[in-house]
């Protein structure tokens, strides 16, 4: 039996405790959706009403968090599963998710407030700290994740309340208060400095450059390796990146060094990505995935291993060096995207199907050998996400180049930074029987490639691993052997071939 209130309560529908279970208890269970908006209206509710002592407020509210935990897991998977049956309802399923860790975080931020004011019940809620702490920090680490899954901007005033809480967490002496777990049936032990150091190596981890399911696989890569990661108020060689707890930023690798300050804190991930090592030997050796990391059982033991390879890539104390040099530059790129409108591009096809595709001109800031970084208008469609097919022609030219979208992060409400790699220079069509059917490939070759192989891209679905595949070009008769699937998009698959001539 919760003991919520002391003395005279508030003038609130959830100031009884039995009402409060009560109403908590009716919400629609078969709508998730229109649960969180209910939930995230009680959360501004009891975060901003007047007469509740600071004990009761806070129990309350993770009274209200707890009802939410099921119903945000829910949407969420919904979300990453692409269980949608549009643009509109995935824009849903992330505002609803979205909006509600943005109260339940400002409504933490208000209780921790009264305590700092030392209003009415503080003294009381000392015992309750260490838990209202690591829920206020997970609250703002999921809305800066969900910010990754849709490659939004962060804003600063979202960095400052999240350094002020874990720095009220130091000045308790509560950073490292163990908590066996932040919600009820929820298994894994947090403190506050570990919820902290969730959202900053996520944040440094480049989400720009994963699809929503790795930003969501990443997430849970770090919580089970997080306890390994370094963290301390003076420099190390261990620790390559760091933060200032005093000011509304974002945490960065050591480039330079930081204002001599006491609230500057570092960070690092070298013994984490030592673990990942043994991780991922361990893996390739059995072929599977450990139930500990949390992933989905469907998650393909390929893509989680490349998945923490570029983790460990990140977390190393060397900084990730580039391929290739970039150099800057101001021109212009036509772009069209998806498979068909590749094709046509390729083909030569003067309509490239624009009703349904139409061409998009981008700002081009640097190119380097492997690719170009350039400024996007947002599409309404929203269709620019990590993995898209693009080709590209560079302004005054002729010839059609093929890429993809490696990175993407919003600037602003109508405009995206976009890292594109170049697949190849010079792509052509080629047709395949496949079962019957004639279907449309892009051949790309790409001089980093093995001698004697290419790359095609091939609708999704077309391909059937392990077969090879035909083609005549120019009057001879081509065979490609598959040597390796180097990836799967929405609606296309890049598969790598080996090119023999047969001869007749």
């Amino acid at each position: 039996m919760l003991n919520l209130f002391r003395g005279n309560a508030p003038d609130h529908p959830l100031a009884d405790p039995k009402e409060a279970r009560r109403i908590l208890g009716e919400l629609p269970a078969h709508d998730p959706l229109k649960a969180l908006e209910e939930l995230a209206h009680w959360h501004e509710s009891v975060g901003t009403a007047e007469g509740f002592r600071c004990d009761a407020r806070i129990e309350l509210l993770f009274m209200i968090d707890e009802a939410a935990q099921g119903r945000i897991r829910r949407v969420a998977r919904d979300y990453l599963a692409g269980a949608r049956a549009s643009r509109f309802q995935e824009n849903v399923l992330w505002t609803r998710a979205q909006g509600y860790w943005r109260e339940c975080a400002l409504a933490y931020g208000r209780a921790i407030d009264g305590v700092l004011q030392n209003a009415k019940g503080a003294g009381a809620a000392a015992p309750l700290l260490p838990l209202l702490v690591v829920r206020a920090l997970r609250a703002l680490g999921q809305q800066l994740k969900w910010l990754h899954l849709r490659y939004a901007p962060v804003e600063p005033s979202l960095w400052r309340v999240l350094n002020n809480i874990y720095a009220f967490a130091e000045a308790r002496g509560i950073a490292d208060a163990p908590v066996p777990a932040a919600y009820p049936g929820v298994p894994g032990a947090s403190s506050p400095r570990q919820e902290f150091l969730r959202a900053l190596v996520l944040s440094v981890s480049s989400p720009d450059s994963f699809t929503p399911v790795e930003v969501e696989w990443a997430e849970r890569v770090i919580s089970e390796f997080v306890s390994s990661i370094g963290f301390g108020a003076a420099p190390s060689p261990s620790l390559t990146h760091w933060t200032d707890l005093a000011q509304p930023m974002a945490p960065q690798r050591l480039a330079k060094t930081p204002p001599a300050v006491a609230s500057v804190r570092y960070f690092g991930g070298a013994n984490a990505a030592a673990w990942l090592q043994t991780l991922i030997q361990r893996i390739e050796v059995s072929g599977h995935v450990p139930e500990s990391l949390g992933l989905p059982p469907e998650a393909d033991t390929r893509s989680v291993v490349e998945l923490l390879r570029r983790l460990q890539l990140y977390w190393s104390p060397a900084a990730p060096e580039r391929k290739h040099p970039r150099h800057a530059v101001k021109s212009r790129l036509s772009i069209v995207h998806g498979f068909d409108a590749v094709v046509g591009a390729v083909a030569g096809i003067a309509s490239l199907d624009f009703h349904k595709h139409p061409a998009e001109s981008w700002v081009v800031e640097n190119v380097s050998g492997g690719g170009f970084g350039a400024r996007a208008p947002q599409s309404r469609e929203e269709w620019l996400r990590i993995g898209a097919l693009l080709a590209l022609q560079p302004e005054g030219g002729t010839n059609w180049l093929v890429g993809l979208v490696r990175r993407v992060g919003k600037v602003g409400a109508g405009e995206a930074r976009v890292g594109i790699q170049t697949l190849s220079r010079a792509p052509e069509l080629a047709r395949f029987s496949v079962r019957g059917a004639d279907e449309p490939g892009v051949l790309l070759p790409a001089p980093e490639l093995p001698l004697g192989e290419v790359m095609l891209a091939i609708r999704s679905g077309v391909f059937v691993p392990g077969q090879g595949l035909e083609s005549q070009r120019g009057g001879r008769n081509y065979v490609y052997l598959p040597q390796a699937v180097v990836e799967h998009g929405e609606d296309y698959d890049l598969i790598r071939f080996r090119e023999l001539v047969r001869e007749s």
